[in-house]
């Protein structure tokens, strides 16, 4: 099982980026996806959660509901985080992994917001 993060970098707060996730060693159409993002010293935090189906809807906390969008594509197998209206508390190492499996992290993908 593999995961590998990008899109992500510096931006300033009120900005966008959208963060891609292409996973393999498993068959991507049949699993629950999440996004996750990693700070220091307080680990990770789920930030979404996609149903397998394609165009089913995220699930997001309400950190992010109304800014974050997610997606997927099954015939990628990719993982979209699009995040808009970004807040300096975004500043993290964004992360895909399956829902609830113990998978090996990928390397992320940081974002930074800062002025």
């Amino acid at each position: 099982v593999q995961y590998v993060e990008s899109g992500g970098g510096l931006v300033q707060p009120g900005g966008s980026l959208r963060l891609s996730c292409v996973a393999s060693g498993f068959r991507f159409e049949i699993d629950d996806m999440s996004w996750y993002r990693r700070t220091p010293g307080k680990g990770y935090d789920l930030v979404a959660t996609l149903p397998r189906r394609n165009g089913a809807s995220a699930i997001l906390p309400d950190s992010v509901k109304g800014r974050f969008t997610a997606s997927r594509d099954n015939a990628k197998n990719t993982l979209y985080l699009q995040m808009n209206n970004l807040k300096p508390d975004d500043t993290a190492v964004y992360h895909c992994r399956r829902t609830f499996m113990s998978d090996p992290w990928g390397q992320g993908t940081q974002v930074t917001v800062s002025s």
